[in-house]
């Protein structure tokens, strides 16, 4: 089954229309209280419990939840999950919050950080030149380390599922207390709805 999809602008519609909107923001606490639409609640991937989010809504399960991250990826994956355990109503919010947030709709910031996509990519750069070094200075064995992160990229980019960014989610620098993630410092930008950009390209981690 393929998973539903909406555009932030339609998103936004319904909620000013009246309509009872529920977003859960699947990204890494970190990231949540650097910028998060001001709609969702934050529920990261790595911890995503389909059921347990499903029960939690308190009568309302039939109703649509909308799905948000970085930018479609993540909360793609997540809408899969919920799929795989039998909930069909989840909805896909295209673009993420960095689409929400480019087409001048509300967004709370709060302490900048660095994406888990970022992360990902200076971790991979990172193991890649370390075994290149070992491997020109002290073996060629080390050479190996450098072609397994290769690989371990290319299966990333076929299956759009990023094992290294699912390990880096669960590190402590990705995770803050509830007190500080709801504190988030408040700075919305007017919701004018005008017309949103083109969606920005995902990645595993976006």
């Amino acid at each position: 089954m393929a998973v539903a999809t909406i555009s932030p602008r339609d998103l936004a519609a319904k909620q000013q229309n009246g309509e009872a909107v529920e977003v859960i923001d699947v990204r890494t606490p970190v990231e949540y209280r650097g910028v998060h639409c001001t709609l969702a609640r934050n529920v990261p991937l790595s911890d995503l419990d389909p059921k347990v989010v499903m029960t939690a809504r308190n009568g309302t399960v039939d109703e649509p939840l909308y799905i948000i991250c970085r930018s479609g990826s993540r909360s793609n994956q997540a809408c899969e999950k919920f799929l795989a355990a039998g909930f069909t109503n989840v909805v896909n919010i295209e673009g993420g919050t960095l689409a929400w947030a480019e087409c001048g709709l509300p967004v709370n910031r709060g302490k900048k950080t660095i994406s888990l996509e970022r992360q990902v990519r200076i971790a991979a750069g990172s193991l890649v030149l370390l075994g290149a070094v070992l491997g020109y200075f002290v073996h060629p064995y080390f050479l190996g380390l450098s072609a397994f992160v290769g690989a371990g990229l290319v299966f990333a980019g076929i299956t759009d599922t990023c094992g290294m960014g699912l390990m880096l989610a669960r590190m402590p620098w990705n995770r803050v207390t509830a007190t500080s993630s709801s504190s988030a410092a408040a700075g919305s930008k007017p919701s004018d709805l005008r017309q949103c950009p083109p969606q920005s390209n995902q990645s595993c981690c976006g």
